[in-house]
Formats: C-alpha cells, sequence, structure tokens
C-alpha cells in the first residue's frame, strides 16, 4: 500500500476502517477468533477467588468509541466468554458519533448499553446514569482484591474514579497524556533541534512548512471531541477550564496567550482546512507525512510506529509538550472510564465484565498490542515496550507524572462539561480559523457558557 503516491485526503470512514480493522470486524469477534479461545489457558483468571461462572448465559451489551482499547479488548472478549458463559454485544461508533448518541440513550432510560466507555463523569453521575460501585468492590462474591490487585494501577488512573464522596463510578480503562510527535526526516532536512518553549516550537513548525508538508497538526474542529490538545497549551500557560467555585476560566490572562499561540501555531503552518480536525485527520496526516509535527494523545505512538499504517515509522522522535517559559509543563491527561449502567438489568454481569477486562493478565494480554493500559506491569512487559516504543512510552509516562490530575479531573468532573468543552472547542476554532481574536472569542464563549451553568 505504500508503493503508490501519498494521498493526504483519505476521509474519516476510510481512516477508522484501516485503523481499526473495519466496524464489521470489530463488532463481532470471527469464528477463527472464537475457536482459538476455545479451551484457553485460564489458569491466571482461576487463582482468583470468585466464581467466573456465576452470571452464566446473560449476555450483555459494551458500547464505546472506536479507540486503541476497543481495538485491544475486542479479541480478547471471546476469551472472557470462555471464562464466564456471558456473552458480550459489542456497539462500537466514532467518537464523536458516540460521544453524541450515547447521552440521549442513558437520559432515555434505556437499560441498554450495560457497559460503556465514558469522559462526561460530573454529568453522568449528576443525571443518575452511573451505577455507584463501592458496594460491588467490597463484595467478595465478584472481585478477589488481593488478585486483582489496585496498587499495580499507575497513580493517575488509580484516583482517577474516585468522586467527591469517596464513591467509584467507573474503572480506568486507559492511561494517555498529551505529547508530541516529530518526523526525524523532515527536522534533519530543516537541522532543526526539538523545541523547548512554544515560541521556539512556533518558529520550527513555521520553518518545517512546505508545499508538501504541514508545519505541525494539531485539532482545531468546533467539537467537544477536539480540545484535548488546546487544553494542554492552556494548562501549561497557568490557565485553568473552570475555577473553583465552577465558573468557566478559559478566558483568564493565561488562556488568552495560550489559545492566542496555539492559533499563530495553525493558522501559520497548520495544514490547510485545519478549522474541520479532529484527532482522526491529525493521525492521518502525521502518519502519512503530511505534517511534520504533531501533538496529541500518547496512544497515537502505537499506529504511528506500525509499518502497515504509518509511512514514518522507525522515523520518528518523541517528547513531552513545551513549556511557555514561567510555569511547568503540564499537557492535558485523561483515563476513558468504563461504567455501568444504573438502569441496567444485568449489573452482575457487567461488573464480573469490567473486573476481567481490567485486571493484570487481561491487561497484559492488551499492552501486547501497544495498549496504553492503567496498570504498571503492562507498561513495564516486554511485549508493551516492543509495541509502543521506549522512547514514546518513555515520553508518555513522563507527561503523565507531569500532567494536573486535578486541573483535569475538575472539568471532566462538572456536571455541564460537554457544555463548556463545547463552548472551548467553538472559541478555539475561531481563533485558529482566523476570524477572532483569542481574547474576544474567549471571552464571549466563557460569558455564553457561565451564564448556562446552574
Amino acid at each position: 500500500m505504500f508503493a503508490e503516491k501519498p494521498s493526504f485526503s483519505m476521509n474519516r470512514r476510510r481512516f477508522s476502517q484501516i485503523m481499526l480493522g473495519g466496524a464489521a470486524i470489530l463488532a463481532s469477534p470471527s469464528i477463527s477468533s472464537r475457536r482459538a479461545f476455545a479451551g484457553a489457558d485460564l489458569s491466571a483468571y482461576s487463582s482468583a477467588s470468585v466464581d467466573w461462572q456465576q452470571a452464566k448465559g446473560t449476555t450483555i451489551t459494551l458500547a464505546g468509541a472506536t479507540h486503541p482499547w476497543s481495538d485491544a479488548i475486542l479479541p480478547l472478549i471471546p476469551m472472557f466468554t470462555e471464562l464466564t458463559g456471558i456473552k458480550v454485544t459489542t456497539d462500537f461508533q466514532s467518537e464523536s458519533e458516540f460521544l453524541t448518541s450515547l447521552p440521549v440513550k442513558l437520559g432515555a432510560g434505556s437499560s441498554v448499553p450495560d457497559v460503556f466507555m465514558y469522559l462526561s463523569y460530573g454529568q453522568g453521575i449528576g443525571a443518575g446514569w452511573l451505577e455507584p460501585l463501592n458496594s460491588y468492590y467490597s463484595n467478595k462474591d465478584l472481585i478477589d482484591p488481593s488478585w486483582y490487585g489496585e496498587d499495580d494501577l499507575l497513580g493517575a488512573a488509580r484516583g482517577f474514579p474516585l468522586w467527591k464522596d469517596g464513591e467509584r463510578y467507573a474503572f480506568p480503562i486507559t492511561s494517555e497524556s498529551q505529547i508530541m510527535f516529530f518526523n526525524d526526516e523532515a527536522m534533519s532536512g530543516a537541522k532543526a533541534s526539538v523545541p523547548k518553549t512554544f515560541e521556539e516550537l512556533l518558529a520550527t513548525a513555521k520553518a518545517l512548512k512546505s508545499a508538501s508538508m504541514a508545519g505541525i497538526a494539531m485539532r482545531a474542529k468546533a467539537a467537544t471531541s477536539a480540545t484535548a490538545a488546546s487544553m494542554g497549551f492552556l494548562f501549561s500557560y497557568g490557565g485553568r477550564m473552570v475555577d473553583d467555585s465552577g465558573k468557566v476560566a478559559f478566558h483568564s490572562a493565561e488562556g488568552i496567550k495560550a489559545l492566542d499561540i496555539y492559533g499563530q501555531l495553525l493558522r501559520e503552518a497548520g495544514p490547510l482546512g485545519v478549522g474541520t480536525y479532529d484527532w482522526y485527520e491529525v493521525l492521518n496526516d502525521f502518519t502519512q507525512g503530511a505534517a511534520a509535527i504533531a501533538s496529541d494523545s500518547s496512544n497515537f505512538a502505537t499506529t504511528i510506529g506500525n509499518p502497515a499504517k504509518s509511512r514514518v515509522a522507525g522515523k520518528v522522535s518523541y517528547s513531552s509538550l513545551v513549556s511557555d517559559g514561567s510555569h511547568p509543563v503540564t499537557p492535558y491527561m485523561s483515563c476513558w472510564q468504563a461504567c455501568i449502567n444504573a438502569k441496567s438489568e444485568k449489573k452482575k454481569a457487567a461488573f464480573l465484565f469490567m473486573v476481567w477486562a481490567t485486571s493484570k493478565p487481561t491487561a497484559l494480554l492488551a499492552s501486547a498490542k501497544g495498549l496504553a493500559t492503567t496498570r504498571a506491569s503492562a507498561w513495564s512487559s516486554e511485549a508493551f515496550g516492543k509495541a509502543f516504543g521506549p522512547q514514546a512510552a518513555k515520553a508518555a509516562l513522563n507527561s503523565l507524572s507531569t500532567a494536573d490530575v486535578g486541573r483535569s479531573k475538575e472539568i471532566l468532573f462538572h456536571p455541564q462539561a460537554p457544555m463548556i468543552f463545547d463552548a472551548f472547542a467553538t472559541a478555539t476554532n475561531e481563533i485558529v480559523t482566523g476570524g477572532v481574536s483569542a481574547a474576544d472569542a474567549l471571552t464571549s464563549a466563557a460569558t455564553r457558557a457561565n451564564r448556562a451553568i446552574r
């Protein structure tokens, strides 16, 4: 597939099919994969003091976004069915489609999906959509704490699902943080070194921009899903999405400086049409050699380093986000969560699935595909290092260690997070596309959002 002239206009549907093997394949594990797990060695699970067969015959529905987690977990689901007798029906959509459709289903009181990927924690808890899990964690019939080993969870992930009253409503399923990717050949050709500050990043990106290659690619679409990179800029300038009272604060002096240079970078060194870019387009441009620099999720590393999917595999350097020169580097980080539907009629089976999916042995298997799980043991495994790449893993762990978990949680846990994200994304898009100054766009967006906050 690499012999042809590079095409930089791959549409999102085709890109998702290439990255994830096609929606039909993902939704239904093949007959061969089911057979592969028939009679599989389940000793790593049978050593737990749990009756895995207690919900045998149940069928649960798992829903989520097309994502490295779904790519890694789906081929393993036949093993779960072999272990428990519980069948799993999957429903995965593009991230934007999923984030739009899920609240509609939950708001209507649907009992399905039983388990789902989730980000807007505060909204879900406030609306009563998420099942409280502390009572399940304390039930020795459902989980063996010594076998499960919560002390193996990365620090950022361990505390992430805890609500302010100590109740848990989710299992963390990924640990990802914002890092930077550099095309080595483009950097070498321009005699450029990895920048340390945002001003250096702007100068480097402009120097690398050419008729055939953007200097830098990042998200700028006016959509909730397109805010990860710009929030890292905001945090690294000392800004916050919301203040201690819960009001929007992204229009601070720090926020204006951060988004001003974010807009400059993409206007002066970004790709054509960058105002429509979500993560799909950013990853596509970088892997196809159409962008010299990108900044986005650390989970991109597995695809970037895969020669079957990336034209720049083996020719990429990874680093943490840069600094404004006066504040510590503070990348955006998040842990995708998996939650149980409070209306589900199959909560015991759903909980058993999540215990299995986030356990040490399953994390080890998933990490071999390059998934950045929440398990320290998986991160240190040889298979993960090979799939993810040692330099990328080092950059990702460093980024997770420097991220301000509290600053990320205060917006993700806000009851009206989707509305705030939408306002921030719209302002970012206006800044990037050049129609409005950073000060005007952010101030106007904050005013609208604060009026709507209850």
